[in-house]
């Protein structure tokens, strides 16, 4: 049943949506809701899906996207193109995201036509552009980095003094990509002449992240801190470590830290918030992203409501789950193999299936390439030194290459 025809046009709350969608559920009618992206999160989360009276529609370019095989209601259309996201999101309940880069105007269409957009475009539109999302730390007195807002590479060169510094593009940045570390003089060349955040370096120690689950009540519940640790060459997260091995006081901080982030958006929704821990024990906000998010794969395995288990809660306005650690865990990005492009092949596959306590999730990525997010691996178990070496083991045995070298 569309039942987003029946309250269409109407001036309505979002508390009385929330019960409309309970009455929905009471009467046992399928909510349709429609997930924007079809990358790894969004079939992660059609997977979380199947626990829920729900009817998952996905609308993505790539019609070989990973999430595409795993649903009979995918759409082919551009998250980008206002037209695509309105015709497909105007027949939904709700709608959700799996990236930001996705058409606001539409999002705000959608939501005057009372369909119940997680998160809410307001949100989105700060957290999309890095300019606008550093701006709103200032204004809620979040602790983040120093930075200027440079237009040109010119502008740069004006502010050497700034040096070391993070450039970040203000929109377009994925992956590790929009991200420039700018230490001397000579890296200028290196740097971005279009919109950015230039911040100033902090001496970091740790980079960890808090996830933050908002209800559509305004609830907050959080996961615990975890450690992430990048590759330096791809700017990729490596490895993450959960619990974060970090000073109580910094975790209590951080998780606060999180949820001022969180609650300054007023919106339903789970945000991911990335940190650093400086030598000195201080927690500064680095970025949020307001999704499901790479820094929360291991709650799969790890904690009792996995991140995309909650999402599905608040969208559907069930109470949040328990974000309580079931073990410790510690979870491997398992990348395209440096050296092949082409059709994936994966190489000692069975030998990490044997591997006990290891959970492989690959993403159904017909394609590779180096550095190329196409899967990961998550470990639990009561002692993270030999999690990690498991998750070496697996670095040095498993690899996934393509059919051609390159």
């Amino acid at each position: 049943m569309d039942f987003n025809s029946v309250y269409k046009g109407l001036n309505i709350t979002n508390k009385f949506r929330i019960f409309v969608l309970q009455v929905i559920k009471l009467a046992s009618f399928m909510v349709k809701v429609g997930i924007l992206g079809g990358g790894q999160l969004g079939r992660m989360l059609l997977q979380a899906s199947a626990n829920y009276q729900v009817e998952v529609h996905v609308m993505e370019s790539d019609p070989e996207c990973p999430a595409a095989m795993l649903t009979s209601n995918f759409k082919l259309g551009d998250i980008r193109n206002y037209d695509d996201v309105v015709s497909f999101g105007s027949t939904m309940d709700a709608l959700t995201i799996e990236i930001e880069n996705v058409n606001i105007e539409a999002l705000y269409a959608l939501v005057e036509l009372g369909v119940n957009v997680i998160p809410h475009p307001d949100a989105l539109q700060t957290i999309k552009n890095k300019i606008t999302q550093k701006q709103y730390y200032t204004a809620h007195g979040i602790k983040t980095a120093d930075y200027l807002i440079t237009n040109t590479l010119a502008e740069i060169e004006s502010h050497t003094h700034f040096l070391p510094a993070v450039q970040k593009l203000a929109t377009g940045g994925y992956d590790g990509k929009g991200v420039q570390v700018l230490r001397t003089l000579t890296d200028l060349q290196k740097g971005f002449d279009a919109p950015a955040v230039l911040e100033k370096m902090i001496e970091i120690d740790k980079e960890i992240a808090v996830t933050i689950a908002v209800g559509a009540d305004g609830q907050q519940i959080a996961y615990p801190p975890v450690e992430m640790i990048f590759d330096p060459e791809l700017n990729l997260l490596d490895l993450q470590v959960c619990p974060a091995a970090i000073a109580d006081t910094a975790a209590e901080n951080a998780v606060a830290l999180a949820m001022r982030v969180a609650t300054n958006f007023k919106s339903a929704g789970l945000f991911a918030v990335e940190m650093f821990v400086d030598k000195a024990g201080d927690v500064w906000v680095n970025e949020t992203a307001p999704r499901v998010h790479n820094s929360g794969h291991h709650t799969i395995e790890a904690h009792y409501s996995s991140q995309f288990d909650m999402l599905w809660r608040i969208i559907l306005g069930y109470p949040l789950g328990n974000t309580g650690m079931i073990m410790p865990s510690v979870m491997l990005n398992i990348l395209g193999a440096p050296g092949y492009k082409g059709l994936a092949v994966e190489e000692n596959l069975d030998k990490v299936l044997a591997m006990p306590d290891v959970f492989l999730h690959l993403y159904g990525k017909r394609e590779t390439k180096p550095g190329r997010k196409m899967g990961h691996a998550t470990i639990v178990g009561p002692d993270t030194p030999e999690m990690l070496e498991k998750a070496s083991h697996i670095k040095k045995t498993f690899a996934i290459i393509g059919n051609e070298i390159i």
